[in-house]
């Protein structure tokens, strides 16, 4: 009896410990909200049911079953002027009839922070200190360094097609983050579907974080990014050399975001994005949609033999975000379209 109550007392002490330690991060997963790739931002983000290149590894897994031929994807961006640097790169391998293999890999940070942590010295000693209010303190310009805020994701996908009309995939994700001298690991995963259960018609849902994904800092804290349940249908018009495609997503997630979210239904929140997409023989597309931040966007894009060049602009419609910059992105695909390459 005492051997078992002490088992348990350590069980408890244990749960008590990682419970204290590990919380439920709420944004903290939201570098990975931003999007990728031009084409779907110009969407309004709204792309869980189209998705069918190289960046569906971030939108859909599901949809690089799609993919015929090798493609290779890089995307910058720069938010808020130049403060935020957002970069991209994918890569995508058709594998026999029915498979694809894709890595992609998404960075995000602010460089250039100034550190003053070791700046402060005292004016008459020239020694550092750390109390603020001495009134011999003053700052040394000569003893600021810089540090930078970086997040990295890195995702290995498998998509494979089921049928005609099913198609699902997967990801494995890490995720490295750093600040100053601070740093953390995570893991995760990613389950997608595509369903077209009449012709035309595209059904899409994306499973994020789908078991919670696990970040562990160097500090001793825990985090937890809670899954996200991307749905989206969309569906193709067609009259001539003109093809429209108007889609519709919702992110359902569960983070308590209550009022920062368009809807809620208490700890579980709704956000919608829309947007649509007129193509010309397949050639030339303009787009324009409305996200879940509340920015309109625009969007047009060319394919070249081999390269599909896109363009987006966004730009803020709430009017306490009115002053901050728009934003633009650019995003190249190359696709190496020929006969060796193509899917057997």
């Amino acid at each position: 009896m005492k051997i078992k109550n002490s088992f348990l007392i350590i069980l408890f002490t244990l749960a008590f410990e990682l419970n204290a330690q590990t919380v439920i991060g709420k944004y903290a997963g939201e570098f990975l909200a931003i999007g990728v790739g031009a084409r779907a931002l110009g969407m309004g983000s709204a792309q869980v049911a189209t998705t069918n290149d190289v960046t569906s590894s971030y939108w859909n897994p599901a949809g690089l079953s799609l993919v015929n031929y090798p493609q290779i994807s890089i995307m910058h961006e720069e938010h808020f002027g130049s403060l935020v640097n957002y970069n991209y790169a994918a890569i995508a391998l058709p594998y026999g009839k029915t498979m694809t293999f894709a890595f992609s890999a998404i960075r995000l940070s602010v460089d250039g922070i100034p550190d003053t942590r070791n700046a402060l010295i005292d004016q008459n000693t020239g020694q550092v200190i750390y109390d603020i209010f001495n009134p011999n303190a003053r700052l040394d310009p000569d003893k600021i360094t810089e540090f930078s805020n970086t997040d990295w994701a890195f995702f290995f996908s498998f998509a494979q097609k089921r049928s005609d009309k099913f198609s699902w995939g997967a990801n494995l994700k890490f995720i490295y983050r750093t600040i100053a001298y601070s740093w953390a690991m995570g893991i995760g995963f990613d389950v997608g579907a595509i369903y077209s259960p009449v012709k035309n018609l595209l059904l899409g849902a994306n499973l994020m974080d789908v078991t919670s994904t696990f970040i562990a800092w160097k500090t001793g804290r825990n985090e937890l990014i809670t899954p996200t349940i991307k749905i989206g249908a969309a569906y193709l018009l067609r009259y001539k050399n003109f093809t429209l495609t108007p889609d519709v997503d919702f992110d359902v997630r569960f983070e308590n975001r209550r009022f920062a979210s368009e809807f809620n239904l208490g700890p579980i929140s709704f956000d919608a994005h829309s947007g649509f997409e007129i193509t010309y023989k397949n050639i030339f597309a303009v787009r324009a949609g409305y996200n879940d931040v509340k920015q309109f966007t625009l969007g047009a894009g060319i394919k070249l033999p081999k390269l599909n060049i896109d363009y987006s602009f966004a730009r803020f419609n709430d009017s306490q975000f009115a002053r901050l910059p728009d934003s633009h992105r650019i995003s190249l695909i190359l696709t190496l379209e020929e006969p060796k390459y193509l899917r057997k």
